[in-house]
C-alpha cells in the first residue's frame, strides 16, 4: 500500500497549514447527498491535507456519530461542512404542478408520486449545535455568515472555522462574521453555487479572477476553488494570491468517494468536458454534467420550487436511478476540470498533487 505523504512543502505560505496542523495547503471540497465518505475524508487527513465531510442532510445524532468516526479515523484535522440556512427558503411547500412536471419520470422508474405540502429537513440550529458539542477541528459553511452565537462558540471551543465566498463582498463579510479562512469558490466550481448576498447570476466570478481580488481584500487564509484538479492548477492558484487550494471534483472521482460508478464514469468520459449550472435536482444552481433529464426539463429552470422543495421531490427519482444505474435521472456533480481527475487512490492523488506542483516551482527557481 502507497506510504502517505507526510513532509510539509516549501512552496506555499503555510498560513493555512498552521492553522490546522495540515502538512500540505490542499483541502478536500466537501459533498453532500452521500457522496462524502468517511474514508474519503480520513485518507486526505491522513495524507497531510484536510479532508472535508458535508453533513447538510444530516440529522443532528447521525452528525454526532459522524465527527465519532472521523476521529476514530484519523488523528489529523479534519472539516464538517453545514449549509447555512436562506431565509427566503423558509416555510415553502411543494404544490401539485410541482409535482406534476415530474410526473413523467416517476412512472416511467415506476416510483409512486411525492406528495405536496413542507419538505421534512433537519434543523440548522440542531444540526450546528450537535457539532459544536462534537469538537471536531474545524466546520466549514457555505451559503452564508453563521449565525454570531455559532461563531463566538466555536472560537471558546478552539473549533477552526472556514466560511465560502463567491465574491469579494461576500469573503469581506464571512471575515467580519469571525471567518479564520475564506475559500474563494469560482465560477468553475462542481456541485452547488453558495452566493448569499446577490443572486447566483451576479456571482459567477472565475476561480483566478476571484482569487487575486479576495486575497487583496481579505487578511484571513484564502482557499481557491474551482477549476483545479491537477499541480498546475495548484500553482496557479498560489501564485495568484491563494494560501491554499480546494479541490472537489478530483476527490469526488477517485476509490475512496462515495460517487456511484455511474457518477465516476462520467467523470472520466468525454461527456464531463460540458457542464451547466442547474436548478432542477434540488431548486438551488449547481453545476454538473448535463443528462437527459437535465435537457428535457431546461425549459423549467425558472419554474421549479427552491431549495428544499425540489431536493425532497428529486430524492427517491434520483436514489431509484442511482440504484438501477440510470445516468439519465442522477445529479452529476462536476466541476470544469473534471477531464483532468485522474482514477486513482486517495493517497496516489496527493502524492501526484505535491510532486507536480514542486516541479512546476522547482523549474521557476532554476530558469
Amino acid at each position: 500500500m502507497t506510504s502517505p505523504v507526510t513532509a510539509r512543502n516549501s512552496w506555499s505560505s503555510g498560513r493555512l497549514e498552521d492553522l490546522l496542523d495540515l502538512d500540505h495547503p490542499i483541502v478536500q471540497g466537501p459533498f453532500g447527498g452521500g457522496l462524502s465518505t468517511v474514508a474519503l475524508a480520513a485518507a486526505v487527513s491522513e495524507g497531510g491535507g484536510l479532508g472535508s465531510y458535508g453533513a447538510h442532510i444530516l440529522q443532528p445524532g447521525e452528525i454526532t456519530q459522524l465527527v465519532r468516526e472521523l476521529k476514530a479515523a484519523t488523528s489529523r484535522s479534519f472539516a464538517v461542512n453545514l449549509w447555512v440556512p436562506q431565509p427566503e427558503e423558509a416555510g415553502l411547500r411543494a404544490e401539485a404542478a410541482d409535482i406534476e412536471r415530474l410526473r413523467p419520470y416517476f412512472e416511467e422508474l415506476g416510483l409512486p408520486l411525492p406528495e405536496p405540502g413542507p419538505p421534512a429537513i433537519p434543523s440548522f440550529d440542531d444540526q450546528v449545535d450537535a457539532l459544536l458539542t462534537a469538537g471536531p477541528p474545524a466546520i466549514s459553511f457555505v451559503m452564508g455568515v453563521p449565525p454570531r452565537r455559532v461563531v463566538q462558540e466555536a472560537r471558546r471551543r478552539g473549533i477552526v472555522l472556514i466560511g465560502t465566498a463567491t465574491t469579494v463582498e461576500e469573503a469581506v463579510a464571512l471575515e467580519e462574521a469571525g471567518m479564520q479562512a475564506i475559500v474563494a469558490s469560482g465560477s468553475d466550481a462542481g456541485g452547488h453555487r453558495g452566493a448569499f448576498l446577490k443572486p447566483v447570476t451576479e456571482s459567477l466570478v472565475g476561480t483566478f479572477s476571484l482569487v487575486t481580488q479576495v486575497a487583496d481584500a481579505v487578511s484571513a487564509p484564502v482557499v481557491a476553488a474551482g477549476g483545479i484538479a491537477d499541480g498546475r492548477g495548484v500553482a496557479a492558484a498560489l501564485t495568484l494570491g491563494a494560501d491554499a487550494v480546494q479541490i472537489g471534483t478530483g476527490f469526488l472521482a477517485t476509490a475512496e468517494s462515495g460517487a456511484s460508478a455511474l457518477h465516476k464514469a462520467a467523470l472520466h468520459g468525454p461527456e464531463a468536458r460540458t457542464t451547466v449550472l442547474t436548478r432542477l435536482f434540488s431548486g438551488r444552481p449547481a453545476r454538473g454534467i448535463p443528462n437527459r433529464l437535465v435537457r428535457e426539463l431546461a425549459g423549467a429552470e425558472g419554474d421549479v420550487p427552491p431549495y428544499p422543495v425540489q431536493n425532497a421531490l428529486m430524492l427517491p427519482l434520483r436514489r431509484a436511478a442511482a440504484e438501477r444505474g440510470l445516468a439519465d435521472f442522477v445529479n452529476l456533480w462536476a466541476g470544469q476540470a473534471a477531464p483532468l481527475a485522474p482514477r486513482s487512490s486517495v493517497a496516489d492523488y496527493l502524492r501526484t498533487l505535491v510532486a507536480q506542483t514542486t516541479e512546476i516551482f522547482d523549474a521557476r527557481r532554476h530558469r
